[in-house]
């Protein structure tokens, strides 16, 4: 079977790729640089193909893993579309092509955080799935760099806040990859990954993890505020996506139907993202002045 065009975009997982996207660029826009779209369109580029890249490359490790899941048996390599050797090739050069146009177009320190990204992602978390129980917050750490892609391309340095940025995508994935780990709990326990919802079946673990996660994500949120690098407009939204938030881990730790909570959680993930960080950027270009 000859690959069509939607087998190669399903190799680069672009739900989650548009994610590390957008994050880079809210790390850009909340730098509040000087104008200049060719700088901007390069950021976007160049995220675009190493989140594409890291995201073949992955598939490509994880080949036997995939096909024994329910939810991965469907991908492009476990279900025949692609060749490996041609997953591992797109990868590469993607990677390479994001890395090399980063360092030229954008920045030495940008194309720093890309390399970064890739090599804590694919060298770190990837095989740590099999083997830690650490490996969701290792996960965390990957996928917390490219809002530093973003904030070093808009500032040309690391400030507090894109230590901020870096922290609340941090603490923002755990509770959101334990709700996924916890609806997904069979297909974990199929391949023997080590996750916190395959050791404890009770899922106490997982929901007190997320909970604790939540709580941290809240209070460094509203670190802007008190940095004073955002105003309390920012903070009235940051505190009111985050309490719903806090409250939907809550449930999942208390409540008996953890099953129903931990989709309810993953919603809450899903929604309070873009509004944080939409109220985050907003504040700032509306509140504060553009680097000279």
């Amino acid at each position: 079977m000859k690959p069509t065009f939607s087998d190669y975009l399903e190799l680069t997982k672009p739900r989650l790729s548009l994610l590390s996207v957008l994050t880079a660029l809210v790390g850009y826009l909340a730098a509040r640089p000087a104008h200049d779209p060719w700088r901007l369109i390069w950021v976007v580029v160049g995220t675009s193909l190493a989140a594409g890249g890291v995201a073949s490359l992955n598939q490509w490790l994880e080949v036997d893993t995939d096909s024994r899941m329910a939810r991965t048996a469907a991908r492009p390599l476990p279900a025949g579309k692609i060749a490996t050797g041609s997953a591992f090739v797109i990868g590469c050069l993607m990677c390479i092509a994001a890395l090399m146009l980063i360092f030229a177009r954008v920045g030495p320190l940008p194309a720093l955080f890309t390399l970064l990204t890739i090599a804590t992602y694919l060298g770190w978390y990837t095989p740590s799935k099999r083997t830690s129980r650490w490996s969701t917050e290792i996960g965390a750490i990957a996928g917390a760099f490219p809002p530093l892609i973003g904030w070093t391309a808009g500032s040309g340095e690391v400030t507090a806040l894109g230590l901020v940025l870096f922290g609340i995508l941090f603490f923002w994935q755990v509770p959101h990859f334990m709700a996924i780990a916890w609806i997904y709990r069979q297909d974990y326990t199929a391949v023997h990954f080590p996750m916190p919802t395959v050791t404890d079946e009770t899922g106490l673990l997982a929901a007190r993890w997320s909970f604790g996660n939540t709580l941290l994500l809240v209070t460094v949120s509203l670190l802007p505020v008190a940095l004073g690098l955002d105003t309390l407009w920012y903070g009235a939204a940051a505190l009111a996506s985050g309490g719903y938030f806090l409250w939907r881990a809550g449930v999942f730790l208390f409540c008996r139907d953890r099953d129903k909570a931990a989709r309810r959680l993953f919603l809450a993930s899903i929604a309070y993202l873009p509004v944080a960080l939409a109220a985050l950027v907003a504040d700032r270009i509306l509140f504060f002045p553009p680097l000279p």
